[in-house]
């Protein structure tokens, strides 16, 4: 491995601790949290515990995949970097940019787009419901009388896609960079 200079023990256990933290949190946020939650409160009470959850998610994830880079980076100049280090330096800007993306554009705007859906969907008598499954007829119905509506769950789930995307790319990421870490661990 070729580096500036052999990083502390402490660096390295900051390193592996922050690479952990963004793997972990992740993983709940993305696989466990949202799954669980929409099978036990009501739709609005889900879409309110999300606006509240996901900037600190995001932010979390951004200022871990920052660290994470930076710790790489400075122990491991970029003249010195073989191919499998350029891709593990790109897999964490890769990282660093989807959780930027989602901090500052996607998670926002879908946050937004879900409390315009909220507030219609209040006065229409929805929302009160557990689980994604019921009143399907009365959303149908809904976003067929409305095109204001119709226009707003398309917007939402053009920007939720992204958002999810991002997540998933940031989770391939860090996951390879977790791996990889873990098959080094004499180095970072």
């Amino acid at each position: 491995m070729a580096t500036e200079g052999e990083p502390t023990d402490l660096v390295k256990v900051l390193h592996l601790l922050v690479l952990s933290f963004s793997w972990g949190m992740q993983v709940w946020v993305s696989f466990i949290a949202g799954f669980a939650l929409v099978r036990q409160v009501t739709r609005h009470t889900f879409s309110l515990v999300q606006s509240k959850l996901f900037p600190f998610y995001f932010y979390s994830l951004l200022g871990s995949s920052f660290i994470s880079l930076a710790v790489f980076a400075v122990y491991h100049p970029r003249e010195l970097l073989d191919w499998h280090e350029s891709v593990q330096m790109a897999l964490y800007f890769v990282a660093l940019i989807t959780a930027g993306l989602n901090a500052q554009w996607f998670g926002p705007t879908v946050t937004e787009v879900m409390l315009e859906m909220r507030d219609v969907e209040q006065e229409h008598g929805l929302g009160k419901e557990v689980g994604l499954g019921s009143q399907k007829e009365g959303y149908a119905k809904l976003k067929e009388q409305d095109p204001k509506y119709k226009a707003q769950k398309r917007r939402f789930g053009k920007y939720h896609g992204l958002s999810s995307l991002c997540n998933l790319i940031g989770f391939i990421c860090t996951t390879t960079n977790l791996i990889y870490t873990a098959l080094n661990l004499s180095t970072i």
